[in-house]
């Protein structure tokens, strides 16, 4: 039986470089956000996800929904599936890396590589509607 595990991201894009993070310890970028708590909504999830990783405030009004997204669970068992639901929106205060992030950085399409598997899948969806380069 394969098991899903739900998360959700922001997309943040400028000047078609998208926003990713990488955590303590870890060698593989994941675009910001994270896995939802008992009984959260996607924005609850997003929004409190959010502010815990880059000290900002997501302003709910402004989400819009970009997408679903399924891969092989990065350093889980095969069979492992990440489900990852994507918001793009706007934000009150200074980027920062905050928690359990050591850094984020701003990539283009060419460091694809460096992300999870479902990440890549969404790097090859914006790609292919010129959101990033």
């Amino acid at each position: 039986m394969t098991q899903i595990i739900d998360k959700l991201a922001w997309i943040q894009i400028v000047d078609k470089r998208i926003l990713s993070t990488r955590s303590k310890g870890k060698t593989i970028y994941y675009l910001p956000g994270g896995k939802r708590e008992q009984g959260e909504t996607d924005y609850e999830c997003l929004v409190r996800e959010i502010k815990e990783e880059l000290d900002v405030d997501l302003i709910p009004e402004t989400l819009n929904f970009v997408g679903t997204f399924e891969a092989q669970a990065h350093g889980h068992s095969e069979g492992i599936i990440v489900k990852m639901t994507c918001y793009s929106g706007n934000y009150q205060g200074t980027l920062h890396a905050s928690a359990e992030i050591e850094e984020l950085l701003w990539l283009v399409y060419a460091d694809k590589a460096k992300s999870s598997q479902v990440d890549q899948i969404i790097f090859d969806w914006l790609k292919e509607r010129d959101l990033i380069h």
